[in-house]
Parts: C-alpha cells; structure tokens; sequence
C-alpha cells in the first residue's frame, strides 16, 4: 500500500468517526466538473504580448520555469492535470489566450481567434468557460476598467466584455454546454473610498 492510500486510510477512519462515508463522498465529488484556470498553466502570462510585463497590479511575473509557452503546450499540460485530477472537467480560459499570429486589439476578438480552443475542447469532450481579461494592457494600467472616467477607454473595455460574451456563447454552442463568461474587474479603490457614487454612475 503506498504512502497516499495510507494516509487516506488514516483519514477515511477518522471522518468514519463522524458519520462520514468518505468514499460517498468521492464518489460524488467525481460527477461535479470544476472549471481549470488556464493561468495556472503559466502564471497568467497569455499569448497575446509575449516578453511584455503583465502589470494591472496583478501578484505574479508570468515568468517561472518550465511554463507553458505556447496554446499547444499550455493544452498538453492542461490534458496531463486532467489525467491526474478524478472527474470530467472543464477549462476557465481568459481572453489573453487568444490564439493568432496576428495582433489583435481586445475589444476586436472574436470567435475564430478561438478556433484551436474550440477544437481542441471538443476532441476532449468538455466545457470551456471564458473570462474577458480587464489587466496586462497599457488601458488598464491604472487600474481603472469599466469604471474609467475617460469614456474612450470605458467603452474599448465595455465592447471587449460584449466580444467576450460573443466568444463564450460561440463556445457553448460548438462544445454542447453553456460557457460562463466571468465577468473579473480590477478596478476598485477600497483604500480610499470618498466618493464611491462618482464611479457607480459610469
């Protein structure tokens, strides 16, 4: 018996103690699919601004070893953490994952520059949520999104949010499952909040 299955031996006994059947458990854990954060694959680095800083006040560099570096690689170790982890799930995959060898402005994306995602999900037979990425971009560099008080900048990331619930849609009608599309904003000034109506009337 290896090391693991003792542990979860000890552990099975002592939730036993408390009328708890932890192979039930497990059991039905399996059957809920959790949304894998693509990030996790390389510390949010994305493949729109290779070599650029990440920046929007985000804690992590983008820069550890051994990270993904490219879509198709991202997608092998995202299939090796699905081998490893019980249960069918799904990927959490943001907007900077984009997948073209063209620059592509944020409030331009569009399906297509999705097409391998798509592709590569339904050969797998799973769901793909999608997050719009308000951060890592020179107009959210002051931490300011959809609460920008320049209208111009407002609008370049209200009309990414729109292409980004275009792409999630786009996903959940190719892959047979609704996609989330998760809506994750930077901006806020909890430090100091003297006048939270100003920003609530953008």
């Amino acid at each position: 018996m290896s090391q693991v299955d003792k542990s979860y031996e000890l552990a099975k006994e002592q939730y036993a103690a408390f009328g708890v059947n932890t192979d039930a458990v497990l059991k039905k854990l399996a059957t809920v699919a959790i949304s894998l954060h693509c990030w996790q694959g390389d510390d949010v680095g994305g493949f729109e601004n290779k070599g650029d800083a990440i920046g929007g006040g985000l804690a992590v560099t983008g820069n550890y070893p051994g990270k993904a570096r490219t879509p198709d690689e991202l997608r092998a170790d995202v299939e090796k953490a699905f081998s490893l982890i019980p249960g069918k799930h799904r990927l959490n995959l943001h907007a900077c994952y984009i997948d073209t060898d063209k620059k592509v402005e944020r409030n331009e994306i569009r399906p297509e520059h999705f097409k391998s995602w798509m592709d590569w999900a339904k050969g797998l037979k799973i769901g793909v949520d999608f997050n719009p990425t308000y951060f890592a971009h020179p107009k959210a560099a002051d931490g300011m999104t959809l609460t920008n008080p320049n209208k111009g900048i407002r609008n370049y990331w209200i009309e990414h949010g729109i292409a980004c619930r275009e792409i999630g849609a786009a996903f959940g009608k190719k892959l047979g499952t609704p996609a989330v599309t998760n809506q994750w904003i930077p901006d806020g000034m909890k430090d100091s909040p003297a006048d939270r109506k100003y920003f609530r009337d953008l």
